[in-house]
């Protein structure tokens, strides 16, 4: 796999280590788990702030964490909620959703593929819907735009090189397995970089790349920050008039 300024996971498991080592015969403190990225992206469709999605990734004793929180622009409560754990190689560990009115879903590993529970509520047991797919497949679910950022991270680190300061991808989109838990569903999805682009973020022109995400039913444009550990900044759906911008 090749590094990019977007393959983080291994990068901080080692400062997590580097942080952790003391001099003398002081007891080193504990480090503090370092965070990946953390913040929000606020969701607007036809320029109204519908929801926002509060995120934060971190490392913890070797593995990323992703949680997120979705809450209505009105109310400001929490009407979904997520927590994603993979390994520094992408395997999944856990996946685990629920939401304010009831229910919530588990993924995981079911020796080599996966499992999805899900909880309706009250004393039933869970339903059980197996995946033939593998354990390194990614978690799209629907309402979560971290996962987004997480999977261009992927593409990045395992598709792209730095030449001459600039970002040289494979020619042509790069196909995922994902998985998209609330629809109890699995889909193929298309990575491709574009290249860099300028665009305006609150009155303010940036440089960005764009990357494009594709499907069988959708195509959203994805913008992240080259200067900043591919972040991302911004997200356009078209056909539901929905833009995504990190606050």
């Amino acid at each position: 796999m090749k590094q990019h300024s977007g393959t983080r996971w291994a990068v901080l498991a080692v400062l997590a280590l580097s942080l952790g080592a003391g001099a003398g015969d002081k007891k080193p403190k504990p480090a503090p788990n370092p965070v990946v990225d953390s913040g929000s992206f606020g969701v607007f469709i036809r320029g109204q702030r519908v929801l926002t999605e509060a995120f934060h990734i971190e490392q913890e004793n070797g593995l990323s964490v992703i949680k997120s929180q979705i809450k209505d622009a009105a109310a400001s409560n929490t009407v979904q909620k997520s927590e994603l754990v993979i390994t520094s190689s992408g395997e999944m560990i856990r996946y685990d959703w629920s939401q304010e009115s009831g229910g919530s879903l588990t993924v995981l590993p079911n020796n080599d593929f996966l499992i999805e529970r899900i909880t309706t509520g009250g004393t039933a047991k869970p339903a059980e819907h197996p995946f033939l797919m593998p354990t390194t497949s990614m978690i799209l679910d629907n309402n979560f735009f971290v996962h987004r950022e997480v999977l261009v991270w992927r593409y990045l680190a395992a598709d792209c090189s730095s030449e001459g300061g600039n970002l040289k991808c494979q020619q042509g989109p790069v196909e995922f397995g994902t998985l998209v838990p609330q629809d109890t569903t699995s889909m193929r999805v298309r990575v491709e970089l574009v290249g860099k682009e300028k665009v305006s973020i609150r009155g303010t022109e940036r440089e960005l790349l764009r990357v494009n995400l594709t499907g069988e039913t959708f195509e959203w444009a994805l913008w992240v920050d080259p200067q900043d550990q591919a972040k991302l900044i911004r997200v356009s759906i078209p056909a539901d008039n929905t833009e995504v911008v990190r606050d």
